[in-house]
């Protein structure tokens, strides 16, 4: 069994004959609710491959290599009418230097400048349009054209990692925050270039990935026409994976290995489940990444758990993310976290939005905490939602966190 821990492609996962948890059910139950979406998971939630199925299945461009990617999976056999039938132009916003305001807008430039160039030359608009872009000084100046170009045509945009950068610029300087998103500035002149195309009919379909809604919250009406499908008991399970898909995976293990597959599912349960994206949903979620960790590091020889349980790369991403915490009152943030590591729960107010010129509360606090897979979603009481600290990964980063400096992780026992 191929593991594809790392591997976000997904026709190369596909084609690489890699192990793959058919989620390609969800094309389908997308179209349904709408045309312009937005997914809010934890880092490495398997936000990037399910982005790159959705380019596959849509690209006009990938149209000869439909069966070989999908013929297998569900929406392989039952397609929709959409299949095949879009320009996509994809964008990811990982990397981008935070320093200072033109560190963030070069950055910002060039990654939406290789973008475009790429779908001009994906889609054949010629020399021309290429060269159109260096007129343009502005990344929105540039999605301009690109827009003006392809006009006529329908563009399905998908945007991976919205907001990278901008939890970065977030944790460091909030007025460079603010001067970035807000009214003039060039994150938001971005997204309202998109707005206008999604109602001149450029921009047929939409969907963007991130981690929080506060960029997007900040733009206020900048960009409006996105709905945010986090919260959406449907698609709870949208990413990451259930119990029974974890089952599957750890069969060949308990099976070469003679181990005790109800045991073997308890200790995979405790360091990587526990996530729920709305208070009624059937069941919790596994995390992907950490489950595919677990699995790719398993030590066939031996019969051995991974040395390490918590994946340096999960502690490197997550750890960046603290930086967050400073958001607001950080001595209440940090009473917020004694409370949650010591009693095991908080009850909040869950927060679908953020306003900063109304302040940074509690119940802002703790709902960051959900966005960030640093607390879930547990219940629903009269006073609030109850939110708990997942799993045991969780647990060992706000260890982390406490003690100030990195410490050996607990190796299972």
């Amino acid at each position: 069994m191929k593991i594809p821990y790392g591997i976000s492609n997904f026709k190369d996962l596909i084609t690489g004959g890699y192990v793959y948890i058919d989620k390609t059910d969800y094309i389908a139950k997308l179209e349904e609710a709408g045309k312009y979406h937005i997914l809010l998971r934890p880092r490495r939630f398997g936000k990037s491959l399910m982005l790159s199925a959705l380019e596959y299945y849509y690209d006009i461009g990938s149209k000869t290599d439909f069966d070989a990617i999908f013929s297998k999976l569900y929406i392989g056999k039952h397609p929709t009418p959409l299949q095949s039938s879009y320009q996509v132009l994809f964008m990811e916003f990982s990397g981008i230097e935070t320093g200072s305001h033109e560190q963030i807008l070069s950055g910002f430039n060039v990654n939406v400048n290789i973008y475009l160039q790429a779908f001009l030359r994906r889609y054949g608009y010629g020399a021309d349009a290429i060269a159109g872009l260096a007129d343009c000084p502005a990344p929105a100046d540039k999605l301009k054209h690109v827009f003006n170009v392809a006009s006529g045509k329908k563009i399905l945009l998908l945007v991976d990692e919205y907001d990278h950068f901008a939890n970065t610029v977030l944790a460091e300087d909030l007025g460079l925050f603010r001067r970035i998103t807000g009214k003039g500035g060039f994150v938001r002149s971005f997204y309202e270039t998109v707005k206008a195309a999604t109602q001149r009919g450029i921009v047929d379909r939409l969907f963007i990935t991130g981690v929080t809604p506060i960029t997007l919250d900040s733009m206020t009406s900048g960009f409006n026409i996105g709905e945010n499908i986090s919260f959406d008991k449907s698609f709870n399970t949208v990413t990451g994976f259930t119990k029974a898909e974890v089952a599957g995976l750890l069969q060949p293990l308990t099976e070469t290995c003679q181990l005790d597959a109800e045991k073997l599912m308890e200790d995979v349960t405790r360091w990587y489940n526990g996530y729920r994206f709305h208070p009624n949903a059937r069941e919790s979620v596994y995390n992907a990444n950490m489950v595919l960790y677990f699995l790719k590091n398993f030590d066939r020889e031996e019969c051995a758990y991974p040395e390490r349980m918590l994946d340096d790369n999960i502690a490197s991403d997550y750890g960046k993310l603290m930086g967050l915490f400073k958001i607001g009152n950080p001595d209440e943030n940090y009473a917020v976290l004694d409370e949650l590591i010591n009693t095991g729960e908080v009850i909040a107010q869950q927060r679908r939005k953020f306003d900063f010129d109304k302040g940074f509360d509690r119940d802002d606090f703790i709902s960051l905490l959900a966005y960030m897979g640093f607390a879930s979603l547990q219940g629903k009481t009269l006073s609030g939602e109850v939110f708990a600290i997942p799993n045991h990964v969780m647990q060992e980063l706000y260890f982390l966190l406490r003690d100030g400096e990195r410490v050996d992780v607990i190796k299972m026992q």
